[in-house]
């Protein structure tokens, strides 16, 4: 794995604080009706993407997730002001506005979505894998999805085959405590979702993920496995999401001191207090990195606020490929 320096920390605190206030605006502008539609935001489970982009090599390994989508994209080089146009429905976004919130997208970057069936990545995960082994190429897909996803049918057809064709892909249940207003708890008889690669005999364990260093570890061990040809990994990441499943979440199953006690957790306050205890920034470059993510925050705000909305001739333009489609009045 690549070494973890003072700079990784640093890049962590930017790169999660940018992410938290991003969506902290998307989460305002939703109140103002500016971004429509669903919206499942990610703060808290931000280490989890952090740790992974330490481990993954980026000019071939690949990525697709489940509808709560906005940062990853941006981690993985996406153009952040893209990404927030797409939320906007502007045709400047990642998908010219028509895939919005839950279906971000860019196979330049090697993101594949995105995802607004729960669980229908992870087949599409292994399948990426399959390609990537098929055609002899060293990559290896990185497939996210919930706890909630992990109790689909689809996820143990995946798994068998992945494990018989030892595809190059690692499973990554993002596991936040909750499907939709759903505990783990109430889902099966035990808590340890990991445990369902047993039945493989895939490779599989927890993870800390309010820890990036741990995720690192575990995804970079993980992927090497992949790139060696000995086929997947299936990880539960254990993390926490410090607002609603989306932004109509009510969060009656859960209450405020249970929020609370994870905030004590939260991965940019980890990072940054190490950042502060190893001496690895002074206060004033902290600050300086602050009002810099304030800055990245408004100027994607801005693009999206100027950019145009797509022309409604485009909506045949993106469905029928064949032009005299005989079925258009």
């Amino acid at each position: 794995m690549k070494k973890i320096t003072k700079e990784t920390y640093i890049n962590w605190y930017k790169d999660m604080l940018f992410w938290r206030k991003f969506e902290d605006k998307l989460a305002a502008v939703y109140i103002q009706q500016k971004v429509r539609g669903f919206l499942h935001l990610y703060n808290g489970q931000e280490a989890v993407l952090a740790g992974s982009l330490h481990a993954m090599d980026l000019t071939k390994d690949k990525m697709i997730t489940a509808y709560r989508n906005h940062v990853q994209p941006i981690g993985m080089g996406v153009d952040p002001k893209r990404v927030m146009a797409e939320l906007y429905g502007k045709a400047t976004g990642t998908s010219q506005g028509l895939g919005g919130s839950m279906h971000i997208f860019s196979k330049e970057f090697r993101f594949y979505g995105g995802h607004g069936i729960v669980g229908g990545q992870i087949p599409l995960g292994a399948g990426l894998a399959f390609g990537d082994k098929y055609h002899d190429r060293d990559g290896v897909t990185l497939c996210y999805f919930g706890d909630g996803a992990a109790r689909q049918g689809s996820l143990h057809e995946t798994f068998n085959m992945a494990m018989n064709w030892k595809l190059p892909v690692v499973f990554i249940c993002e596991d936040n405590g909750y499907a939709m207003g759903t505990s783990v708890e109430r889902t099966a008889n035990h808590n340890d979702i990991w445990k369902l690669g047993l039945g493989y005999e895939m490779p599989c364990g927890p993870v800390n993920g309010m820890d990036p260093v741990k995720v690192a570890e575990a995804i970079d061990e993980a992927i090497q496995r992949a790139r060696k040809g000995d086929g997947p990994t299936f990880l539960q990441i254990k993390t926490y999401r410090y607002r609603g499943h989306s932004m109509s979440d009510a969060q009656h199953y859960r209450t405020k001191d249970e929020v609370e006690e994870y905030r004590k957790l939260d991965p940019i306050t980890q990072v940054l207090d190490i950042i502060k205890e190893k001496e690895y920034a002074t206060d004033d470059e902290i600050d300086a990195i602050n009002k810099e993510v304030k800055a990245m925050v408004k100027e994607c705000e801005k693009f999206a606020e100027e950019s145009p909305f797509p022309d409604t001739s485009i909506l045949h333009d993106v469905v029928y490929e064949q032009e005299d489609y005989p079925f258009i009045k």
